[in-house]
């Protein structure tokens, strides 16, 4: 019984894990958020080429396809 005292609070102290301190969690969420932004910046990268390639394709502002408005002589 004494042998049991003694031994449930060893066990208790074995499975207790330090927790992380302020700059660990600190650092790992800089890390994090600097990896959302990378990748954010990848994205914003990627649709603007996919614009530039679109509008490309498409015809020129400086030759209209209405005619210019009558002055109604």
């Amino acid at each position: 019984m004494r042998g049991m005292m003694i031994l449930l609070p060893l066990l208790l102290l074995a499975g207790c894990k330090d927790e992380p301190d302020f700059e660990a969690r600190y650092d790992k969420a800089a890390e994090e958020i600097e990896a959302r932004a990378k990748a954010m910046d990848a994205d914003i990268a990627e649709s603007e080429e996919a614009v530039a390639a679109a509008s490309r394709d498409l015809p020129r502002a400086d030759n209209p396809t209405n005619p210019p408005p009558s002055s109604g002589e």
